[in-house]
């Protein structure tokens, strides 16, 4: 079995990243042509793809109805706020989703290789990890920026 590796591999998982999710995360972080990005694992080829991404207009709750109710995913969310003093901000969070209901070797598989996507992806500002959708409304977003 051969394995592709970009950038450097991480000796724990071994899994690669596909070339397209820093181009699609680069979209999303300085032309803003998507609201958020979901990555998956794809078992056939040992690497982290792209699985959907939510156009601008998109809602958070858009964003969290795509993700898979029992299955593991990475996200990437962009989060538009205004703050106190009336300014137009915006922050990257990235989001590992693992729902308690999903498999444990999914949960194994997204846990050790987390880093390596996210090593790939520069400029997040926040993380969250989150095991049901409670741990990642968007009060806690509301939060994390304020």
């Amino acid at each position: 079995m051969s394995f592709r590796f970009r950038g450097g591999a991480n000796a724990s998982s071994g899994m690669g990243v596909a070339d397209h999710c820093k181009g699609t995360f680069l979209e999303l972080q300085r032309k803003k042509a998507h609201r958020y990005v979901i990555f998956k694992i794809d078992d056939k080829k040992n690497e982290v793809i792209v699985e959907k991404t939510g156009n601008p207009a998109e809602s958070y709750e858009d964003f969290t109805l795509a993700l898979p109710e029992n299955d593991c995913r990475y996200a990437i969310y962009d989060y538009d706020f205004v703050t106190s003093d009336n300014c137009q901000k915006s922050k990257i969070f990235f989001i590992a989703w693992s729902p308690a209901t999903s498999r444990i070797r999914a949960k194994m598989l997204y846990a050790t290789s987390k880093d390596r996507l996210r090593h790939e992806l520069d400029g997040v500002h926040y993380e969250i990890q989150a095991t049901d959708p409670t741990e990642m409304e968007l009060d806690v977003l509301k939060e994390r920026v304020y």
